[in-house]
C-alpha cells in the first residue's frame, strides 16, 4: 500500500519512493532492529514531505494521522518561545516515554524542523541510540519522522548541475546528495539540527532529498486533484493553472518555487465546486 500510494500521487520524487519504501519496510520487517527508524525529509515546500509522512502513518496505522499512536509536533506551535527551551526538553522526553510506554509501535513527526530552537531536539537523543532499554523501556520499535526546508537550496543545486548538463533528473542517485545534504543542514545556523548530536552521532538512518518540482509534476498535481474532486479534467484550465505557478532560477524558469502547495485554492477559482 505504501509503494502504491507513493507511485499514484507523489510526482517527481524517484529517490523518496524508493528509500521509503526500502526504510519502512525493511525496518517493520526486522524483528530485532538496534534503534528506532529516523527518516529526515528535507526540501523546498509543497514537494511532499508533510504528504510522504501522511502516506507513512496510513501504511501502518489503521487511522493513519489520526491514530493515538501517532504524534504530531510543529515547530512553531507547539516550541514557539527560545526561552522556554528547558521546560520544552522536559515535556518532549515526558511525552516520547509516556506514549512509548503505551505503544512501543509509536510514530512520532517533528514538522518545521528548521524554525526550531537550535539544541530543542539533541533532548530525544537518548530515544534515538542504541539503547536495548532505558528505565525499562525499548524505543527501539518506533519511528521517528522530521520535516525540513533546511537543505533545500543544496538539492536544488545538485538537481541543477544534473539539468545543464543534460542528464536526466532521474538519474540522481541519492549518493549524489545524502552526504552533502546531512553536512549542509548541520552547520545551518537556521536549523533545529544545526550542529545536533542526532547528526554528529549518525543517529538519522536517512536524509531524504525532496527535489524541485517541475512544470510537469505540477501538472500532474493538478490533474490528480481535479480527479479526486470527481471533475473530468480540462487539459486547458489544467496547462493554465500550471502556467500561472512562479518558477526559478529566474532565466531558465525550471522549478516551482511552491511546488504543488497552492493548486487546491487554484482549483477553486477555476472550477465552481
Amino acid at each position: 500500500a505504501l509503494q502504491e500510494n507513493l507511485d499514484k500521487r507523489l510526482f517527481g520524487q524517484h529517490l523518496v519512493s524508493k528509500v521509503v519504501v526500502k526504510a519502512v519496510r525493511g525496518f517493520l520487517n526486522n524483528t530485532n532492529a538496534k534503534k528506532p527508524l529516523a527518516l529526515s525529509l528535507h526540501g523546498w515546500t509543497g514537494t511532499g514531505k508533510n504528504f510522504v509522512s501522511k502516506i507513512v502513518a496510513e501504511s501502518i496505522y489503521k487511522r493513519g494521522l489520526q491514530s493515538k499512536y501517532v504524534h504530531q509536533f510543529v515547530a512553531t506551535l507547539h516550541f514557539p518561545h527560545a526561552h522556554s527551551i528547558n521546560l520544552y526538553k522536559d515535556q518532549l522526553q515526558s511525552w516520547i516515554r509516556g506514549n512509548v510506554s503505551i505503544c512501543p509501535r509509536s510514530l512520532f513527526i517533528f514538522d518545521e524542523m528548521d524554525k526550531m530552537h537550535a539544541g530543542l531536539i539533541d533532548s530525544i537523543k537518548p530515544f534515538l541510540d542504541y539503547y536495548e532499554l532505558l528505565d525499562g523501556v525499548s524505543y527501539r520499535q518506533a519511528i521517528f519522522i522530521f520535516l525540513s526546508n533546511a537543505g533545500a537550496e543544496k538539492i536544488t543545486e545538485v538537481a541543477l548541475d544534473f539539468w545543464r548538463n543534460g542528464r536526466s533528473r532521474e538519474d540522481i542517485q541519492l549518493t549524489d546528495i545524502q552526504n552533502a545534504l546531512s553536512v549542509s543542514v548541520f552547520n545551518n545556523k537556521n536549523s533545529g539540527f544545526w550542529h545536533s548530536t542526532l547528526i554528529d552521532k549518525n543517529l538519522i538512518d536517512y536524509f531524504i532529498p525532496f527535489l524541485p518540482l517541475e512544470y510537469k509534476h505540477v501538472k500532474m498535481c493538478v490533474r490528480v486533484e481535479i480527479e479526486s474532486r470527481g471533475f473530468a479534467v480540462d487539459e486547458d484550465i489544467l496547462s493554465r493553472i500550471a502556467e500561472e505557478m512562479t518558477y526559478f532560477p529566474r532565466e531558465e524558469r525550471i522549478y516551482s518555487d511552491k511546488g504543488c502547495k497552492t493548486v487546491d485554492a487554484k482549483l477553486d477559482y477555476y472550477f465552481d465546486f
